[in-house]
């Protein structure tokens, strides 16, 4: 019988790793051991907000995959997204991903400074959410870590001008809402069948509570982006505490032994007898070719 691991083992091991050089292995030991619920939650909640950019979520609703097929869009980009992290952006099965994501990207006239906000959104929910609810907070060489992990999958992405820093990442995010935050029909519509599928992971009669306690989380500004309506302020402290009670707990408990994958989680239950990535996703008539793909990404540097 194996002893458990200390609450410190992998804090320690990512101490003996370089930021830049190792930022994959990194990225994998926070997002598959240290903190995979936490990142889990920061991910999607990431993503939700992109939905508040108007260009961005009147173009999912537009595509009618976002209100129509939400559990199957959720999964696909889930898995995606894990698929890179798992094997890494420059490997074969890291590069099959990202290709898959480009694929769908490049089917539609989606402008560089929504992709490098949407990329931004990445680097940063993560870090807050840690901050707030996590069982420690991430450390400056593991934030560094990340930035060099997400700008490696942004120029593979073809996204151009990214920030160097973490600091730089924060202040495009901030001045990017500022600026195009607003109330939309749309993006509404994207974001309450979003809201419908989390409040589905759990049962009927915990809806309404699970709703509440997920805008309990949103910041004002992207509640005021979709019209929601602001939790009462015990609601939304009762919530908070909760997720920072959870962290609490998190740091008496030994290190996680086993990498834990979304893939098996209930809540991804599109594919229950595997998935093959270059299957995932949508397969719109403007997908552009291979030679294409490679020409956009190529002309970026």
């Amino acid at each position: 019988m194996r002893l458990p691991l200390r609450r410190d083992h992998w804090e320690r091991e990512i101490d003996r790793l370089d930021p830049v050089r190792d930022r994959l292995r990194i990225t994998q030991l926070l997002a598959l051991h240290e903190f995979p619920w936490d990142l889990q939650q920061a991910l999607s909640f990431a993503l939700f907000r992109t939905y508040a950019v108007p260009s961005i979520g009147r173009l999912l609703f537009d595509t009618g995959e976002f209100t129509t097929d939400t559990q199957r869009r959720h999964d696909d980009t889930v898995l995606i997204l894990e698929g890179i992290i798992e094997h890494g952006p420059d490997s074969a099965a890291g590069r099959q991903s990202v290709r898959r994501m480009n694929q769908m990207h490049g089917s539609y006239d989606i402008s560089n400074d929504d992709m490098r906000y949407v990329l931004a959104t990445f680097v940063v929910m993560p870090v807050r959410w840690v901050e707030d609810y996590g069982y420690r907070r991430l450390r400056s060489h593991e934030i560094g870590a990340s930035v060099e992990y997400y700008r490696r999958v942004g120029a593979l992405m073809g996204i151009t001008d990214l920030p160097d820093d973490y600091a730089g990442f924060s202040r495009l995010l901030d001045a990017y809402e500022a600026e195009h935050f607003r109330p939309d029909r749309k993006t509404r519509a994207v974001a309450d069948a979003t809201l419908e599928l989390l409040t589905s992971f759990y049962p009927k009669p915990l809806a309404p509570a699970v709703d509440a306690f997920a805008r309990s989380l949103m910041d004002d500004h992207l509640l005021a982006a979709f019209g929601y309506r602001k939790p009462s302020a015990p609601v939304r402290w009762a919530s908070r505490a909760a997720l920072r009670l959870r962290g609490r707990v998190i740091a008496r408990l030994p290190a996680r032994r086993e990498p834990t994958f979304a893939r098996d989680l209930a809540r991804v239950k599109s594919y229950p007898n595997g998935h093959i990535v270059a299957r995932l996703g949508t397969f719109p008539a403007t997908m552009p070719t291979e030679d294409e793909l490679a020409e956009r990404v190529s002309a970026t540097g």
